[in-house]
């Protein structure tokens, strides 16, 4: 396996970077770190080190296909999924600059097809991740389509087409959504003409020698020394099939010396100029005010108190990052084609070899003391304690523990502490706060957050139906907005919800009003009930679809 090594020049301060060359002892420790996938039995990876303007370090490990025992290396072309999203959002920018649009329109301008919500949907908002459009990976799965279907652009369009409601108001909340960067897309082509593909060759790709990259927008199309990507079965594996005719959300193919080019114009700009990477890093704004750390199709942040722009990707079996530096002009680059690779935290441990943690130097003035976590109230916040649920089906369990409130939520353990006298806050994130407050036999927690506000309510688990209180719930439902039917059955003294497509799949009551169930696209129902209480319907809420009514016919 081909290494790439080349001089190091010059000393980058908050860099370990070495005068000559990667000592072995070096090298040694970047192999250790992907050793689990340096074989030929398996999919694996390949890894960039970017420092100033040279690509430093560049290798694959593991196969990049398994059936003709090709080796991943530098030059394999990667489907990037997620990480796509910079470039789209990179070439509304430049459409900006050249007087083409502006981001502040409203998409309607450009995509006269696109439903009237009644709220005005800016392509900042599409950008930004605050449209409240809701996201076409979901939807498509919910309408019947497997994402190992034959995904095509007009496909995903047809379907944004019939939306007849928002998650949320735009601008009021950040939540992620593939279709404001397809819809993108579409943008590029009203505008110019031009396929997000064919816009991207010439103003970003061709001017920053990127020959081997491109937005793969016809699955059928033959790209040499691709990688083909792959999930676990049993102690083997089996391919993950990806067939996507679309472009915006992701479909970038490009490898690991292209995507090198692009990390060094986030602070050496031939595609552009740094005014443009200024707006394409600038975070979103909600409506309240609250910035969120995502701006034009990129995350951005710090990583150990330094600047950093970031993004994964994950599609089929592949998993990829990309992460720069801009300050210290220095980026790494890991991309998978293995589904259980997790691409992030690989790409950080490799980041941890050369950037020094400068955060300890920073003081936080919003601190909560950790004296604050014993609560002296006891009587008020100990009845707390119990198990609690969003209608957006998040789950959240608080707990008293002598004297001390903590919950844990997606995983996640955390302690509260008093903030002032009827609110709580996040010991670690202060500006995650909570309020109580008893709404008639509900016990309810508010929760206010960054990146948007929930409402938590709590509920007894375990609660067992008969059949009779089962069968209220059965039925055929309806949704107009996809034009497809679910069924609620019930068989063996438990529901499932049952459609054509798909396996059945087991619904578990939470409360009352709540069912779900181990399905990614549906996995939060919320009932809907009519005057008599009787049951009239239920919302999809959960992941990146909120709101999606079904109706019992």
């Amino acid at each position: 396996m081909k290494k790439i090594i080349a001089c190091i020049a010059f000393i980058i301060s908050g860099v370990q970077a070495f005068p000559q060359a990667f000592p072995d002892s070096m090298v040694h420790k970047i192999d250790q770190l992907f050793s689990r996938w340096d074989n030929k039995y398996g999919p694996g990876c390949t890894i960039g080190i970017i420092q100033g303007d040279s690509l430093v370090f560049a290798k694959g490990y593991g196969m990049a296909n398994l059936e003709y025992n090709i080796p991943n290396g530098p030059e394999t072309i990667y489907h990037m999924a997620s990480v796509s999203k910079e470039f789209t959002g990179y070439a509304l920018v430049l459409l900006e600059k050249q007087g083409r649009l502006r981001l502040d329109d409203d998409i309607r301008k450009y995509l006269t097809w696109f439903p009237d919500m009644k709220e005005k949907i800016t392509i900042r908002h599409l950008l930004n991740h605050t449209s409240g459009i809701r996201d076409q990976w979901q939807l498509l799965a919910i309408s019947g389509t497997r994402l190992d279907d034959v995904i095509t652009q007009e496909h995903i369009i047809k379907l944004l087409s019939k939306q007849r409601e928002l998650n949320f108001k735009p601008g009021d909340r950040y939540l992620y959504c593939n279709s404001g960067y397809t819809l993108c897309a579409e943008i590029v082509k009203a505008v110019t003409g031009k396929t997000l593909r064919q816009f991207t060759d010439s103003a970003i790709f061709k001017p920053l020698a990127m020959n081997n990259t491109h937005f793969h927008d016809d699955y059928t199309e033959i790209e040499k020394n691709r990688a083909y990507s792959y999930s676990r079965r049993g102690v083997s594996y089996a391919n993950s099939i990806l067939s996507y005719s679309n472009a915006g959300a992701t479909s970038l193919f490009t490898n690991i010396p292209d995507l090198s080019k692009w990390v060094m114009n986030y602070y050496h700009t031939v595609a552009g100029d740094q005014k443009d990477i200024e707006e394409l890093t600038k975070n979103g704004v909600l409506n309240s005010g609250r910035e969120t750390d995502y701006a034009l199709g990129i995350v951005s942040n710090t990583y150990k108190g330094w600047r950093q722009y970031s993004h994964g990707g994950s599609d089929a079996g592949f998993r990829t990052y990309l992460s720069v530096f801009p300050d210290l002009k220095m980026g790494f680059l890991v991309f998978s084609n293995f589904g259980e690779f997790n691409s992030s935290e690989r790409t950080y441990a490799l980041a941890d070899l050369f950037i020094k943690d400068t955060s300890s130097a920073v003081t936080t003035a919003s601190k909560i003391d950790s004296s604050k976590t014993l609560l002296t109230d006891s009587s008020r916040w100990k009845v707390l304690s119990g198990n609690y649920i969003t209608d957006e089906g998040m789950r959240a369990q608080f707990n008293w523990l002598t004297g001390r409130l903590t919950y844990i939520v997606n995983n996640n353990f955390r302690v509260l502490a008093s903030y002032s006298k009827d609110t709580l806050a996040d010991l670690t994130d202060p500006a995650r706060r909570m309020v109580s407050k008893v709404q008639g036999k509900d016990t309810l927690i508010n929760v206010f957050t960054p990146g948007g506000d929930f409402r938590f309510k709590k509920f007894q688990p375990g609660k067992l139906y008969s059949d009779d209180e089962l069968k209220k719930y059965t039925g055929t439902y309806y949704s107009d907005e996809l034009e497809c039917s679910y069924s609620i059955i019930l068989k063996d003294h438990q529901l499932f919800l049952a459609n054509p497509k798909y396996s059945d799949a087991r619904l578990i009551l939470v409360g009352d009003d709540q069912m779900s169930c181990g399905i990614w696209w549906m996995n939060n129902l919320l009932m809907q009930r009519g005057r008599k209480n009787e049951v009239t319907g239920f919302e999809v809420n959960n992941g990146r679809v909120l709101h999606l009514k079904f109706r019992k016919i």
